[in-house]
């Protein structure tokens, strides 16, 4: 990546040379270049939020910037990327969005997250840190910032508008107002959840901004709760990919004695699972673990993993996380145990799971959700 910084070799993370997505992109560039055209002051507290790889706080590190994100493999790749480039550990601070931010901020520096929420959630928990003479940028594709985007950061911080479109990237630029009556945060938001959806029917979800769907239970879900296994045997469980953890939650239910992990990459996530398991007095025990998949999982350790993998890398559409789940469970169960898979039918997870496993069993399926069951021998 070019940088008026000089020259940086980026990557995602885990590292596959296989893989031909970026490690950043045109509205990290365009960031870069207005900091540097406009001759941005630097030199006070300067914070990075939602850097998805690490390229602004790596193309930044001599301004010794704070970065937060909600991602584990961003945090990861970053960590890589800075000693790629050779900054020395500890220049770049990094947070997630569930750490006391900054008290004061004299840059703020925004790329702009897929979830609205998450922009909401994370603008209110930094504003008290921003000041009138704070400047506020914030960056995305054109695809990315909506009305609604602008709004937000008006509404929470002050006057907002937008630049001109550059290599279909946009910039947003912010006046704080500390004087602007800011609303309430309305995260982490619970609600109850339905009937007729098994162990967890009327229990109580909690959501932190950020995690998919939440505030409602969404319809894949709903589905593949209605048809989890029989789990009386299985000693060790994990909800792979847990999001709110309602999944886990209502095995935790139904099968006391089992030792439940739930895991993410989103730190969100975790703080939502584990705030889904406390609301419900759930007997038993259960980790937490925000990771890499099944990374730092015993080989043949596992009686049942339970997933619904996503298809999204940000903007891309992506079976590489599918494929590292899949591969991870068959990895971490003991033989004889079992993957219990959801998913959109078009996506034809059972290809996949064939392949790797052997066998792959369509336990239920409707028009449009399938759940699928592979065993290991």
């Amino acid at each position: 990546m070019s940088t008026p910084w000089g020259e940086l070799k980026l990557s995602r993370f885990p590292e596959d040379p296989r893989d031909r997505l970026r490690a950043w992109d045109a509205s990290d560039a365009y960031l870069l270049e207005h900091l540097s055209e406009q001759a941005v002051d630097l030199s006070g507290s300067l914070v990075v939020l939602g850097d998805r790889w690490g390229a602004l706080v790596t193309a930044l590190a001599a301004h010794r910037p704070v970065q937060i994100t909600d991602s584990y493999l961003g945090q990861e790749a970053t960590r890589a990327n800075l000693a790629r480039n050779g900054v020395e550990p500890g220049t770049v601070g990094l947070l997630t969005t569930q750490d006391t931010p900054p008290e004061r901020i004299d840059v703020l520096l925004v790329r702009v997250p897929k979830s609205l929420a998450l922009l909401e959630d994370q603008l209110l928990r930094l504003a008290p840190a921003v000041h009138e003479g704070t400047v506020v940028v914030g960056t995305g594709m054109v695809k990315e910032i909506h009305t609604s985007t602008l709004t937000l950061f008006e509404r929470i911080l002050g006057p907002t508008r937008t630049s001109l479109a550059r290599r279909k990237a946009r910039l947003i630029f912010c006046a704080p107002d500390p004087a602007r009556e800011r609303p309430a945060n309305p995260w982490p938001y619970a609600y109850t959840l339905p009937d007729g959806i098994g162990a967890v029917s009327g229990r109580r979800v909690v959501n932190h901004a950020g995690v998919f769907c939440a505030d409602r239970l969404d319809i894949g879900t709903r589905f593949f709760l209605r048809h989890l296994p029989d789990t009386r045997g299985a000693r060790r469980v994990v909800d792979l990919g847990c999001g709110n953890g309602v999944v886990g939650t209502a095995l935790a239910l139904d099968n006391p004695r089992a030792e439940v992990l739930f895991t993410d990459e989103s730190f969100q996530a975790i703080a939502s699972a584990q705030a889904t398991y406390q609301a419900n007095d759930v007997p038993g025990h259960a980790e937490f673990r925000v990771g890499d998949g099944l990374s730092g999982v015993a080989a043949g350790s596992v009686d049942l993993v339970l997933n619904n993998p996503p298809f999204h890398s940000h903007l891309a559409t992506t079976d590489t996380t599918a494929w590292r789940m899949f591969t991870g469970a068959r990895r971490v169960l003991r033989p004889g145990g079992e993957l219990w898979g959801g998913g959109n039918r078009h996506l034809g997870y059972h290809v996949k799971l064939r392949r790797l496993f052997g066998n792959c069993h369509l336990v239920a399926g409707d028009p449009k959700f399938v759940v699928l069951r592979a065993v290991k021998r």
